[in-house]
Formats: C-alpha cells, sequence, structure tokens
C-alpha cells in the first residue's frame, strides 16, 4: 500500500570556498593547458579551501543556509545525514561536526560514504525515514575537500577536483510530490577505479606511505569514464521507469558534474536538449557529494525549476557507486 506522505524539500543552501584556481594558474603547477582542460572536462575553475577550511565548516554554512531558506530551526531537526569521503576525521562523523556547530542536539546524525553519489544516496536515506514516520525534519548534506587529497603533480586528478558543500531541509509532502523513485547501485569490483589507498586500517598512514603519496586520490581515469557514460543514463531510466515517468516528462536534469562529455552522454541516452540539462562544472569542477545541490541550488536561483517540476537527479562515484533520483518538486516560488 503507497504511503500517504512522500518526501519533499523545505529548503536548500550551498557553500563554496572564495579562493578560485583557474586553468591558468594549473599551468604554473603541471604540464597542463586551458585547451587541453576544458575541451576534455568542461572546467575552466575551481574553488580550493584553505588550510582552516574543511568538509565539516563548509557543510556547516551549507546547512544553516539550508535551514534558513526552510525556516526550521537545528533544534527541530530529527535526523542529519552527511555523505562526504574526506571527512574531518576518519571518525567521528563529520554529521557529528556539522550537528554540534548547528546546534541541532535533538538530531541523530551519520556518515554516508557513497562518494560522489553521496548526495543522492542520502536524499534516499533520509526520505525513507520520513516515509516511515521516523522523523519528520531530516537534513541531508554533501560536503567534501577531495583537493586535500590531490597529487598535485598528477595532471589527469588535479585538474578535476574542486571543493564545496550543499544540503537540503526533507519534510513530509503530499504522496504525488518531492521524491518519487530512487534507483540506487554498487559494483565493488570497480573499487580500485578510484580510491584513497592510505589512512585506513588496511594501509595506515606513515612517513614511508605519505612519501609514496599514499593520501592521495587515485583514479583509472578511462575505466571511469566508460563506466560513468553506462551507468548515469542507466541509473536515470531505472529510476524513471519506478516513478512511471519518461524522458520527455523531465523539466531538468542535474547530473553529478563531473565531466561535459559525461554529462552529454547521459542526456543524448535520455534524448534531452541542452536547455533541459543544469551545467556548472565549468565553474566548479567534480565537488563529489555537494555536487549535485550545489547545481540544484543555483538552478533554483536561475528560476529553472518551479513547482510541479520534474526533476532527474543522478551522481556516480568510488565504490563504484550510482545513484538516481526522480523528483516532483513541490516548494512554490520565492
Amino acid at each position: 500500500m503507497q504511503s500517504q506522505v512522500n518526501a519533499g524539500f523545505l529548503g536548500v543552501g550551498m557553500a563554496v570556498p572564495e579562493r578560485r584556481l583557474t586553468n591558468a594558474d594549473l599551468e604554473k603547477l603541471v604540464d597542463t593547458n586551458d585547451e587541453w582542460i576544458f575541451s576534455r572536462t568542461g572546467i575552466r575553475e575551481r574553488r580550493i579551501t584553505s588550510s582552516d577550511e574543511t568538509s565539516g565548516t563548509l557543510g556547516s554554512l551549507a546547512a544553516k543556509r539550508a535551514l534558513e531558506d526552510a525556516r526550521v530551526a537545528p533544534e527541530d531537526l530529527d535526523l542529519m545525514i552527511c555523505a562526504t569521503s574526506s571527512g574531518d576525521y576518519i571518525w567521528p562523523a563529520t554529521a557529528c561536526i556539522i550537528q554540534k556547530a548547528i546546534g541541532a542536539n535533538r538530531a541523530a546524525a551519520f556518515d554516508v560514504g557513497a562518494a560522489c553519489s553521496g548526495f543522492v544516496f542520502g536524499l534516499a536515506t533520509g526520505a525513507n525515514f520520513i516515509r516511515a514516520g521516523q522523523a519528520r525534519r531530516v537534513l541531508v548534506i554533501g560536503a567534501d575537500t577531495l583537493t586535500k587529497h590531490l597529487n598535485w603533480q598528477d595532471r589527469n586528478t588535479c585538474i578535476l577536483f574542486g571543493d564545496g558543500a550543499s544540503a537540503a531541509v526533507l519534510g513530509p509532502c503530499a504522496p504525488d510530490e518531492g521524491i518519487m523513485a530512487t534507483s540506487l547501485g554498487t559494483d565493488g569490483n570497480g573499487l580500485e577505479q578510484i580510491y584513497l589507498p592510505g589512512g585506513g586500517t588496511r594501509n595506515p598512514l606513515t612517513a614511508e606511505g605519505i612519501n609514496q603519496r599514499l593520501n592521495c586520490l587515485v583514479m583509472r581515469g578511462a575505466e571511469v569514464y566508460k563506466f560513468a557514460v553506462r551507468i548515469m543514463g542507466n541509473a536515470c531510466l531505472d529510476a524513471l521507469c519506478r516513478a512511471q515517468l519518461t524522458p520527455r516528462e523531465v523539466d531538468l536534469f542535474i547530473p553529478h558534474q563531473a565531466n561535459i562529455r559525461i554529462i552529454n552522454a547521459a542526456a543524448e541516452r535520455m534524448g534531452l536538449t541542452s536547455e533541459r540539462v543544469f551545467v556548472n562544472v565549468d565553474k566548479y569542477g567534480n565537488t563529489s557529494a555537494a555536487s549535485i545541490g550545489i547545481a540544484l541550488v543555483e538552478a533554483l536561483e536561475q528560476k529553472r525549476l518551479h513547482r510541479g517540476s520534474v526533476l532527474v537527479t543522478v551522481g556516480f562515484g568510488a565504490g563504484l557507486t550510482w545513484g538516481a533520483n526522480v523528483i516532483r518538486w513541490n516548494r512554490d516560488e520565492a
């Protein structure tokens, strides 16, 4: 029997560092140039954290802005989910850090480790808590500062990533609005296609390990690209099928902002024109779990979503993980 309550969006927020690192700046660090980077990725610049900015600090700022947008007090939150693969500590959860920072003392808080798919996983998890009657106000945060894990001499990875955070406050809505369907998946056979070798219990960090750059992200770009091109479209079509909708009914497509060629391939798979695809990878690069939420905030600022609009979000990431949400936008315009 269908639930009489669904989970919808009450407010959203984002936060990015002030420092911009342009492709021209990267030309001074590695053997690359603006034309090479932009033609292959669609990235012009990215935001980089300072030494005192972390996933926790950015996530806290995004969370406060989402709560203000939702007009929800921190103490009214029942649950907080932080999607991150670059937490302030190995443990405790970065969600606990954000909970303390915003004063959400009633909320249970935990992290989701699904890398760049994390925001999709977080929304799905939060929505299910609301549908089950276990929570009424859920804060989902996507926060990553992967530039702290980059080898700045590796031109294949250091050009791709930026730092940022986003957040969404979820609450009950009508069953024909909000998060209508989700498709999630994982293939652990590809876990070494993109991962951080050192810092966990398998390879605890030592001076030797740091010298070997085990604390830096490793990515097999060609394999990840082929995986992403295939899985993004598949996940979206599966989620739309679950929602009993077709690509023709999609008003706006907000994919994980990793690479313009991957975005274009997924849009083409669904037969979407560029007017129905949101892109801001040129400004921020790949901000991992923050990416979809940042794009959502900017899409709303640009008035590209209205009440009743059908929105599809999709992400892929380390694990390998992937996920898509079909959302019928449930908020009136401000």
